[in-house]
């Protein structure tokens, strides 16, 4: 691999990521670039693990969704463990699934049946319960090497970031918008009902809390209908 080339592809990559205008279309452009800069990588795809439930995101083509529900199903697989273990190994490798694997041996023969060659699996991200790997599939066995792993774990590296970034642009932005529902509706509520702001933001948080309803919701239905 020419690493000079590989450096400034990554530092293209790099400002393509941060330019991106939602979560999905940076996991897409992730997903994208694994497939352009690492050699071997013919698909790719984000898998997500909430408690034992996988989801997959920004993935290039089916064989991806199909390997992650396969993953699930058996609750084992390269993929499944990089998502799954916040400590330990952030890589996890099968150079070729053609051959017996023993770390994996009820996955590794039906995910060759699926069309893969050979994987790996990267640690992503770990917030609270939600665990994240990016996960880089060839459907020829041996595609992957050592300048593949390394080349996968920069590009993971450069993801995580980037990620991290783009979730908490969008976290503020709805956080910024749910203020703006919430202010509306406590104006819709003076005007209504001739109380203060205060009291106002009172008959929010009490509906809310009875009726076990998001704070937001309750706004938006405020919003929407004029009253409760």
């Amino acid at each position: 691999m020419d690493w000079g080339r590989f450096a400034q592809q990554m530092a293209s990559m790099a400002r393509d990521l941060l330019a991106q205008d939602s979560v999905a279309a940076t996991l897409e452009r992730i997903t994208a670039s694994a497939t352009e800069l690492v050699d071997g990588c013919d698909e790719a795809g984000i898998l997500v693990l909430h408690g034992t439930k996988v989801e997959t995101l920004a993935p290039t083509n089916e064989l991806v969704i199909d390997s992650h529900r396969l993953q699930e199903r058996l609750a084992q697989g390269p993929c499944f463990d990089a998502a799954r273990n916040s400590q330990g190994e952030r890589v996890y490798r099968i150079a070729d699934l053609t051959a017996e694997e023993q770390r994996w041996p009820a996955y590794a023969p039906l995910a060759h049946k699926l069309g893969v060659g050979s994987m790996m699996g990267f640690l992503l991200f770990t917030e609270d319960q939600d665990l994240g790997a990016l996960n880089l599939y060839s459907r020829e066995p041996g595609a992957f090497t050592a300048t593949s792993e390394t080349a996968g774990l920069l590009l993971a590296s450069h993801a995580a970031v980037a990620f991290s970034s783009a979730r908490t642009h969008a976290q503020m932005e709805q956080a910024v918008a749910t203020r703006h529902t919430i202010g509306e509706a406590m104006g819709i509520l003076m005007g209504a009902r001739h109380v203060t702001e205060d009291q106002a933001f009172d008959v929010l948080r009490r509906y809310s809390q009875e009726k076990n309803v998001k704070l937001r919701e309750v706004a938006h239905r405020i919003c929407e209908q004029g009253t409760l």
